[in-house]
């Protein structure tokens, strides 16, 4: 038996190991963190929920820009939808946000597959410039209908929980993100999820081989959709008070952001990327007031070093360094 035959048992070993050991750790410390001094303060817990919830549309993101190579500028606007049908819903009709916030994905979805299948027969920047389109068609829709929104003085959703403490929230948020991520990863390694990487890489190899691009670029837009409404309506649930704000581009361009330096494509990159960023720009918000905008800056910043140093984010850096430790054993 060769030194080739003898290694590549202890290879397979290790990379069955470096996989589940990292999630499990990383999942212990998420359930572990509010318990950890300084982040068992109330100020900085929600900061973490803030965190998670722009992980798990980072992850809903990703789905559809690093799978079908289409940006979501409209994204903020869908996870608005979710949140405003859902707390509509519970204003109006009584409706517990727990079911509302399933009503405002659908509805989030349904608006989702005419948006896609307006759209997602362009190519390149035309389809994601129609998307933010219909976003600020939504987004103007909630400023102009004060009857039904209230406009920019905004609407006072109920809380999911009657408590001030922030620890049940997180653990909703968490609870939340771990199953978008779980859903989303299954549809990608799936015969679905291969049809995406296929329209992602070439659209006309992709048709060439029978795949129909138009059928599973609207389905992919669908699902990462409702995602986002189902977001949103924990959004609306938690904070308890919407405005048109939340619908606004800059909020799409912040998960953009954290989704492509965690990792364009790998749906757990921008998860993990969005705790010490979000942590970072909440930082400079309380510290920095005079200068708003900052945090857009720091982004643009970061955006520019993944690009020249590394294109698949802080996923690729770590498969960098599976790589290295592979070598190494």
């Amino acid at each position: 038996m060769n030194t080739t035959e003898t290694a590549r048992p202890a290879t397979q070993t290790f990379d069955r190991l470096s996989g589940w050991p990292l999630r499990l750790i990383l999942l212990g410390l998420l359930i572990a963190l509010p318990f950890i001094p300084p982040f068992n303060r109330q100020d900085l817990l929600r900061w973490l929920i803030g965190a998670a919830l722009i992980a798990a549309q980072a992850i809903a993101f990703d789905f559809t820009a690093g799978y079908i190579n289409v940006v979501n500028f409209g994204f903020a606007a869908f996870v608005g939808l979710g949140g405003y049908t859902s707390t509509l819903l519970a204003l109006r009709f009584g409706l517990s946000p727990w079911i509302g916030m399933f009503v405002g994905a659908a509805a989030a979805a349904l608006v989702g597959f005419f948006t896609g299948a307006l759209t997602l027969r362009l190519r390149g920047i035309f389809a994601a410039v129609m998307a933010w389109f219909v976003g600020l068609a939504l987004l103007g829709l909630t400023r102009n209908l004060t009857d039904l929104t209230r406009g920019a003085l905004g609407l006072n959703a109920p809380t999911l929980l009657e408590t001030a403490d922030n620890l049940p929230y997180y653990y909703i948020i968490v609870a939340m993100m771990i199953l978008t991520f779980v859903a989303l990863r299954y549809i990608t390694q799936s015969h679905v999820g291969l049809a995406f990487r296929a329209i992602g890489q070439n659209v006309d190899a992709a048709r060439a081989s029978g795949v129909n691009p138009t059928y599973y670029r609207v389905l992919n837009f669908t699902v990462s959709c409702a995602f986002a409404g189902w977001l949103g309506g924990f959004y609306a649930h938690y904070y308890g008070i919407l405005t048109p704000d939340v619908m606004q581009t800059s909020h799409t361009v912040e998960v953009l952001a954290v989704a492509y330096i965690g990792g364009r494509g790998s749906l757990w990159g921008g998860a993990l990327a969005a705790f010490p960023l979000i942590f970072l720009t909440e930082w400079l918000r309380s510290t920095l007031v005079d200068l708003p905008g900052l945090h857009l800056v720091l982004y643009g910043l970061l955006l520019i070093l993944v690009m020249i140093y590394y294109p698949g984010g802080i996923a690729e850096l770590i498969r960098w360094i599976q790589g290295r430790l592979r070598k190494a054993t």
